[in-house]
């Protein structure tokens, strides 16, 4: 740009000069351009920041979740997906207890990298019975989506045992004592009562009966028939290898069944949702 096309700082409207306002500092915002500093006002008032931060926080969950109340559904519904089984229910809050959800996530992100490595990206309808769900980020091991049937009982047995004697880089503490902690299938009822009070669609025959299925999904010639009906697909033998029923047999159920009850060779994805 040549010289005889760049204003003069009295006429360029960018530049503050001592012309305009004495107390202003030359060459800074101009004085035209001052309302953006009444920012000031906020940052200086504690309460009026807050209830600032709380009109903004209300006007935007209202936009995000106003609009969920007029949708049939917002979960898209996928053929295979059922409640747990009585076994793999007390198996998910042993999962929890223990913090396994702090080290390992049930989140598979559509991306190439998880995809490559995990397996289909996770559906929204595989948790929509889970309460607490177990999304999340932290890794400090493998996601867990899509562990059900990559490994066989006898390894799941050895890994929970002693982590070490599988994975030797693994910093994952021992779970030996779930060999000797034996369940009560009496507490499983009251625990699907309150899980279908949140929403989980338990009939009153499925809590009925929930402490035969429970011992039934272990034994080696058990009659599963009823068992299956209620809950199809439910893995049926004994998890740990030990006659009496342990928290390990729930355990193990709980990881065999992840991410196997959407058959992905035939699922198509809704696109019009």
């Amino acid at each position: 740009m040549s010289n005889d096309k760049i204003p003069s700082p009295e006429n360029d409207p960018n530049v503050s000069t001592l012309a305009d306002l004495p107390e202003e500092v030359p060459n800074e915002l101009p004085h035209h351009s001052k309302f953006i500093d009444k920012h000031a006002i906020l940052e200086k008032n504690a309460t009026l920041l807050l209830v600032a931060s709380f009109a903004v926080v209300t006007i935007g969950g209202i936009v995000e979740i106003a609009p969920l109340f007029w949708l049939e559904n917002t979960i898209e519904e996928v053929e295979g997906v059922r409640p747990y089984s009585p076994l793999e229910l007390a198996g998910r809050d042993i999962y929890i207890r223990e913090g396994c959800y702090v080290c390992h996530s049930q989140m598979i992100r559509p991306m190439r990298d998880e995809v490559e490595r995990y397996g289909h990206y996770s559906l929204a309808a595989e948790s929509m019975y889970d309460h607490p769900f177990q999304w999340g980020s932290k890794r400090t091991g493998p996601d867990l989506a899509r562990v059900g049937g990559r490994y066989s009982d006898e390894w799941h047995v050895d890994h929970f045992t002693d982590p070490q004697s599988v994975v030797p880089e693994s910093i994952m503490p021992k779970y030996d004592y779930l060999l000797r902690a034996q369940l009560d299938p009496a507490d499983i009822g009251p625990l699907m009562a309150t899980h279908r009070f949140v929403g989980v669609p338990y009939s009153d025959e499925m809590i009925e009966n929930a402490a035969a299925d429970m011992r039934v999904q272990v034994e080696p010639f058990g009659d599963w028939d009823a068992l299956l009906e209620r809950y199809p697909g439910a893995q049926t033998r004994n998890f740990d290898g030990q006659e009496a029923l342990t928290e390990m047999d729930a355990l193990i159920a709980y990881m065999q069944m992840l991410g196997t009850t959407v058959d992905f060779s035939t699922f198509i994805a809704d696109e019009s949702r």
